[in-house]
């Protein structure tokens, strides 16, 4: 449906367009595209959007219908819809933005080529979902113009206008190439100078109408053949104008406001024929009275500027506001449109693209250097490998192709730090890759059991302070639209100091006295420890990790430690208390009071065994079956004659048993019997003596064979006085121990071994 002609749009971003119709609405079966307006008309030079909204339906054919692509067409090539945003004419100047089923096309410094009606098409994952507005929106494009209504023989109304409904106000006029002044579209002018003038939309001064002449005869008028010009890089150009003068014209040249010297006065230009930079390359042509050609040969990216043509008489001076001739030189690019793999084989989409797009130009194509047959247009789609590197080029301008575009070369990774990473360091990894288009950056951690997870997207991998834990493969992937490769893994090794050290004990159970026990020291640590063990309050100090102890014995037992120390430090570990479990060794015994005791008083013998766990005591006497006491210490609280006799003390625990005997022999008689007494005493000692001797060495031989039973003889002397009446008093000492292990040395008296008792009267 169409409708009256509508008021113009200027919005703040200075877009000019002319509305000439309502929105108009197409659909069917759940398609539709409905277009803001379906004619537009704007001022070349000037910049145009197109709005539309569009609706598809969510399933077709039972299955789920969802979009995968929209566009903005004009025409098709080879039986194909064909973007704009990829035709080589619109380089530079298009864009297509798409947000909630709402697209808008917006084109740039328009130019006539682009008159033409615009379609929007949706194209989605199932194969019938395809659909295009239709009818869609036609541009169409107007030259600026001044036209001179003469009100008198003085003075004359001038109008910009325009083929499009223009409007009334935000104008620019130029008088003689400068004076600009704002207005409406109208400008009351006085006739009684020879002056020329010039209008354009203000926001779009780049683009002004051709100057006329008030008078209607010859003034002062320069006009542009071009308000732009693409040109490739490498290739020539020619920039025309026409110019006029009433009065004889004493100079003239071509100068880039672009190219004035530093400290030069603006309004004093340069002729570009005398600037150092374009030397050898410029020429100013003359073919016709009236007319002026720059051309510039060999042409580089620094030529991209603004060419301006100035010219004086004897009374006069062209001014440069009026805008000239813009020349972008392009250098050519692929772009990579699209790519789709058919059984893991790239089927590459490519454009040869450009800030802007010479018309009438073929192109060549090349891979790996060698030229193309296949195509001579600004796109391109095949088959691509990996290792390709195609590039492009207009034809007659070969020397001057585009960049070659190519997947990533294999990566490399570079360390932030040289030599050993340690601990607490700041380090950086960086992934590099020569790739054209640039490569992203994934990185990526392998840990110990060969699983890959993903780190981190970016060239670099940063660790502000390294741990440990961070010691792992690490490698990157490079990637671009043509393909991706991945880097070696590089082994982040991270060295740091010995943590506390733990110890353990084998074996871990009870330890017994024989045998044998190994203790080991373990320390994470990178570098590998070294490992040293001491023993507290002991001398012991073994440089190795592991701590053996072969026949352990009670004199090992304490606590014992490790150092475990590498070239970044050293760490100690807890005290281990190392305890040894053993049998009781000979029981030794002491007498209390050690002094003369009477008879009748009382005498405590104690009983004392080193074993682990401590031992249980038992007394006996000879020649009877009842224990005397179960205890340590025994004690006679009336000590006399009959309690002389062996007493045998017993030290007990779970891991043996060891035996002490103890002797108290008891001699009577007067102190005037002392020779007929003590001479047999003294014989029944060498007797008893010999006897001991025999079974002692029977005993020690037995004791070889059952070292946890130990057993000894000890002997006192107890001496009766009659120095006081009646009581009985006695002095006991402990005599030589016999039966240690150990090698002894024998009293050769064998009245040391025994004591003489006599009563004195």
């Amino acid at each position: 449906m169409r409708g009256a002609a509508m008021s113009f749009t200027a919005a703040a971003s200075g877009l000019v367009v002319f509305l000439l119709s309502v929105s108009v609405a197409q659909g069917q079966d759940g398609w539709g595209v409905t277009y803001s307006s379906t004619e537009i008309c704007a001022v070349k030079g000037s910049s145009v959007e197109m709005r539309c909204s569009y609706e598809y339906p969510s399933t077709l054919k039972g299955s789920v219908n969802t979009v995968e692509k929209t566009f903005w067409f004009v025409e098709k090539k080879d039986g194909e819809y064909v973007d704009v945003t990829t035709e080589s004419e619109y380089a530079g100047r298009v864009e297509d933005r798409c947000e909630n089923n709402t697209c808008t096309l917006r084109i740039r410094n328009l130019t006539e080529s682009d008159s033409a009606e615009y379609k929007f098409r949706i194209t989605t994952n199932q194969p019938d979902g395809k659909y295009s507005g239709s009818p869609g929106v036609t541009l169409s494009l107007t030259d600026l113009s001044v036209q001179v209504e003469r009100e008198d023989s003085s003075r004359a109304n001038l109008k910009c206008q325009s083929s499009c409904d223009l409007p009334d106000d935000d104008y620019v006029w130029y008088k003689n190439g400068g004076s600009t002044l704002s207005g409406t579209s109208s400008l009351q002018v006085d006739l009684s100078f020879q002056d020329s003038y010039s209008c354009a939309l203000k926001g779009f001064e780049d683009s002004p109408s051709p100057s006329v002449c008030v008078t209607g005869r010859e003034s002062n008028t320069v006009t542009y053949t071009e308000g732009s010009i693409c040109a490739p890089k490498g290739s020539s150009v020619d920039i025309s104008c026409t110019y006029s003068s009433n009065d004889s014209i004493t100079s003239k040249f071509w100068f880039s406001p672009e190219r004035s010297h530093q400290g030069q006065n603006p309004s004093q230009p340069e002729d570009l024929s005398e600037d150092s930079q374009y030397a050898g390359r410029v020429q100013i042509l003359e073919t016709e009275k009236g007319r002026s050609t720059l051309r510039i040969s060999d042409l580089r990216d620094s030529d991209s500027a603004q060419y301006l043509f100035t010219f004086k008489t004897p009374g006069f001076e062209w001014r440069s506001d009026l805008p000239g001739t813009t020349l972008t030189v392009t250098a050519l690019q692929v772009q990579v449109i699209k790519i789709s793999y058919e059984k893991s084989n790239p089927l590459a989409e490519l454009k040869c693209h450009s800030s802007c797009s010479p018309a009438g130009v073929s192109y060549v194509w090349f891979n790996n250097g060698n030229k193309f047959t296949t195509t001579s247009i600004s796109s391109y789609e095949g088959w691509i490998q990996l290792t390709d590197m195609i590039s492009c080029a207009l034809e007659g301008h070969e020397a001057f192709s585009s960049p070659t575009v190519y997947a990533p070369k294999h990566p490399s990774v570079s360390v932030s730090v040289s030599g050993g990473i340690e601990e607490g360091n700041s380090v950086t990894l960086t992934c590099s890759s020569d790739a054209n288009p640039a490569a992203e950056y994934s990185w990526y951690k392998k840990n110990g059991n060969g699983l890959l997870s993903y780190f981190i997207d970016g060239p670099q991998l940063v660790f502000r302070y390294i741990q440990s834990s961070d010691s792992a493969q690490y490698f990157c992937a490079a990637e671009n639209k043509l393909g991706g490769t991945a880097s070696q893994s590089f082994r982040m090794d991270v060295k740091y100091a010995p943590r506390l050290p733990s110890v353990s004990v084998s074996p871990s159970a009870e330890i017994n006295e024989g045998s044998s026990v190994t203790l080991t020291c373990r320390s994470d640590a990178n570098p590998a420890a070294k490992y040293t063990w001491y023993k507290k309050n002991g001398n012991r100090e073994q440089p190795q990790q592991q701590l053996v102890l072969s026949s352990i014995q009670s004199s090992d037992s304490g606590q014992y430690f490790c150092k475990a120390e590498n070239k970044l430090g050293r760490s100690t570990s807890a005290n281990t208390f190392i305890d040894v479990k053993y049998a009781p060794k000979l029981p030794s015994v002491s007498v209390s009071p050690s002094a003369e005791i009477e008879e009748g008083s009382s005498v405590t013998l104690t009983c004392s065994s080193d074993a682990n766990p401590a031992a249980s005591y038992t007394w006996y006497k000879e020649n009877e079956d009842s224990p005397k006491a179960s205890e340590q210490i025994f004690t006679i609280s009336d000590f006399r004659a009959e309690h002389s006799g062996s007493y045998s003390c017993g030290a007990q625990n779970k891991f043996g048993r060891s035996n002490s005997t103890f002797h108290l022999s008891v001699a009577a008689g007067s102190r005037r019997l002392l020779p007929f007494v003590t001479i047999p005493v003294v014989l029944l000692a060498v007797i008893s003596l010999s006897v001991f001797l025999w079974i002692r060495k029977k005993r020690a031989s037995r004791d070889s064979a059952e070292p946890e039973e130990r057993h000894t003889e000890e002997y006192a002397t107890v001496h009766f006085s009659n120095n006081r009446a009646n009581p009985l008093s006695f002095n006991m000492r402990a005599a030589q121990q016999l039966g240690h292990t150990e090698p002894q040395t024998r009293p050769e008296d064998p009245a040391e071994l025994y004591s003489v008792i006599t009563k004195a009267h």
